[in-house]
């Protein structure tokens, strides 16, 4: 049967709710835009036969962006504060610390200073330094604020949270420069005193999961996920908006396969993602790990053609991806490393089998994401149709009765980061889960 190929291929829905999404005003978490596109997509999902959708509320730390500048010289640059940025001022002396690699920092004395850091990683690094670790190598070695430098042209700031899940706001001032500022700053007032000011409110909030489900009745399941929330500068397209409407698009097709479907298939549009994984860490710590067959995380998804997919070791998940695309004659880029950045890490770190599902692009880091570039005219309905095509097909594969792939120990996933290099960041930035 392969009807459900060309109603996919023909079909509205996913690209309609993904224009319903980035038309909020924002989607920031903890926002009536986030709630409000919560409740879109669960209709959404109704709509399309999932069963029992619903929203599952959870209590967050909320923050609100107020207005922030660096000051130098007798100028002041343009910057946007860091989410969960605390409020407040530091003037001190501006040291750039380029790319602010782990070793930049055990090098450099940025005691009491303002450091500016790039949001890259070089070419012969052997891996991606997180924003949030370089803040906190930051504030271990006592700077007094934190400016993170995009490395993407075009004047565009980038944005990304700050904190922790035990203090989720951040212990410094924390602000974003574009390539173009940076640049600026680092040749004219290096050396001198800059004055970051940040201007912002936290207070209680609160965001939701939302979840519906498809398929037999059994007590394992299948979970496809994305996330609703998106940074408040932009529309949200690519991150996440993409991917919570391709979610909406496979629960489409899948609905016209029950039939198919051995296993329960669960969709989860998590909320609060962008400040620290908050919704999906919610779900994992309440669920019943053994009962979760597999994750197939879509976040990042139709911002290119060609899917990639992060399979963290899991032997089962690449064979599985593998077969899908062979099956269809397109290319699906499996990646076997880890990526502890995205919402399917709560249920890898307990060693549930996941995927980090997002598009192949040229370049390095989020390119357009993150900034105020991240809009609908940048994606194709052609990309989220195709990759629905795609990705429904494997959400079968994984809930077929002969898919039983192997978990992971914690020992096996705490090797794999340290493998990767990976281990030392995430203890800096307080998201090593497993006891030394």
């Amino acid at each position: 049967m392969t009807e459900w190929i060309g109603e996919t291929f023909t079909s509205d829905v996913g690209w309609d709710h993904l224009e319903r999404l980035v038309d909020e005003d924002t989607r920031m978490a903890g926002s009536d835009g986030e709630r409000r596109a919560a409740e879109a997509t669960r209709d959404a999902l109704e709509r399309v036969g999932a069963r029992n959708a619903r929203l599952d509320e959870f209590d967050i730390q909320g923050w609100t962006r107020g207005d922030s500048a660096v000051r130098a010289g007798d100028t002041t640059q343009d910057c946007i504060a860091l989410p969960r940025s605390p409020a407040g001022e530091a003037t001190a002396e501006l040291v750039d610390l380029g790319y602010g690699l782990p070793e930049d920092f055990a090098e450099a004395d940025v005691d009491g200073a303002v450091v500016m850091v790039r949001s890259d990683a070089p070419d012969y690094y052997e891996r991606y330094v997180h924003r949030r670790e370089k803040y906190y190598h930051a504030v271990e070695s006592g700077a007094a604020a934190f400016v993170y430098r995009n490395h993407v042209e075009g004047c565009l700031p980038p944005t990304g949270s700050v904190g922790t899940a035990e203090d989720p706001i951040g212990e410094i001032p924390a602000v974003g420069v574009s390539k173009e500022v940076g640049a600026r700053l680092a040749r004219r007032f290096a050396g001198d005193d800059v004055t970051v000011a940040v201007d912002a409110e936290a207070a209680p909030a609160t965001s939701a999961n939302v979840h519906a489900e498809l398929g037999p009745d059994t007590d394992e399941a299948v979970l496809v996920t994305s996330h609703v929330d998106a940074h408040d500068i932009a529309e949200g397209a690519m991150d996440n908006g993409a991917g919570t409407a391709t979610l909406v698009e496979v629960a489409r097709a899948l609905a016209a396969r029950e039939a198919e479907l051995d296993t329960r298939v669960r969709f989860v549009a998590f909320g609060a993602e962008e400040v620290g994984l908050v919704g999906s860490e919610h779900e994992a710590a309440r669920a019943d790990a053994a009962a979760v067959r597999a994750v197939l995380n879509l976040d990042g998804v139709v911002r290119g053609r060609t899917l990639q997919a992060y399979t963290h070791g899991f032997d089962a998940l690449g064979e599985a991806a593998d077969a899908v695309a062979e099956r269809f004659d397109h290319p699906v880029e499996t990646v076997p490393e880890m990526n502890p950045h995205s919402d399917h890490w709560p249920f890898v770190q307990r060693g549930v089998p996941g995927y980090h599902v997002a598009s192949k692009t040229d370049g390095d880091g989020r390119g357009w994401g993150h900034t105020f570039a991240d809009t609908l005219d940048k994606l194709a309905p052609r990309d989220l149709r195709e990759q629905a095509v795609l990705l429904t097909e494997l959400a079968v594969e994984l809930a077929a009765d002969g898919f039983a792939p192997e978990r992971k120990s914690d020992d096996e996933v705490a090797a794999a980061l340290a493998a990767q290099d990976l281990a030392e960041g995430m203890r800096i930035t307080g998201d090593w889960p497993y006891d030394e």
